[in-house]
């Protein structure tokens, strides 16, 4: 039996070449894959959203909690309670509701066409261009909804000043300045606890689809 000799061993297998492990075909065939899931963990959760937001939506019109924190302001500011104007804001409510979740829906959808989209793309140029669409449609499902809270605010303000005036109300300078902070500043705290959502939740994923973007592009430009 010959002997074994470590020494030589190592020399002899530290000499021979080094194989790339994955091919350019492999590396997009799993950045595919990757991508995929980044895209299908977004579109469930704008679909838990969905849910979660038409149960709320729907338990609020039921109890009428929505409309009855609005009535609490105008009653504060000095407005009279009336089966009418109960009506109009729960009228209100349930329009800006539907918009709402209409829009979350028509996100929902748009989501789920860009998962369809990108499962079944194997062009590289156009697996690019399909997941820098995807994230323009996720940065226009936040900016749209800061958007709709902006204009739902801006709708029940306005709502209340055409009370008061309906109602002859006259309110003091310094109930009506304490009033407008309330609003601005409440309406810039749920903004900024929105965006900071957005960015955790689907900002985490958006990094990881940024770096999977970013690999793509550099095997697009290793073909030219």
């Amino acid at each position: 039996m010959p002997d074994f000799d470590l020494d030589s061993f190592k020399k002899t297998w530290q000499e021979q070449p080094v194989q790339e492990k994955y091919d350019n075909s492999e590396i997009l065939e799993m950045l595919n894959k990757k991508s995929r899931n980044y895209v299908k963990y977004i579109f469930w959760i704008s679909v838990a959203e969905f849910v979660f937001f038409s149960i709320l939506g729907l338990f609020y019109v039921i109890q009428g909690k929505e409309s009855n924190s609005f009535m609490s302001i105008l009653e504060k500011l000095g407005a009279r309670k009336t089966t009418e104007l109960e009506g109009s804001l729960d009228n209100i409510y349930v329009v800006l509701k539907i918009m709402s979740l209409s829009i979350t829906a028509y996100f929902v959808y748009k989501f789920y066409q860009n998962y369809k989209k990108i499962r079944i793309e194997e062009n590289l140029k156009k697996l690019i261009l399909k997941i820098i669409e995807f994230k323009k449609t996720v940065n226009a499902f936040i900016l749209i909804n800061i958007l709709l809270l902006i204009a739902f605010t801006s709708v029940f303000t306005v709502f209340i000043f055409y009370v008061l005036n309906t109602q002859h109300i006259e309110v003091t300078n310094s109930t009506l300045t304490g009033f407008i902070i309330g609003i601005i500043i409440s309406t810039a705290v749920a903004i900024l606890l929105i965006w900071l959502y957005y960015k955790l939740v689907y900002g985490i994923i958006m990094r990881k689809l940024d770096k999977n973007l970013k690999q793509l592009k550099d095997i697009d430009s290793q073909e030219f």
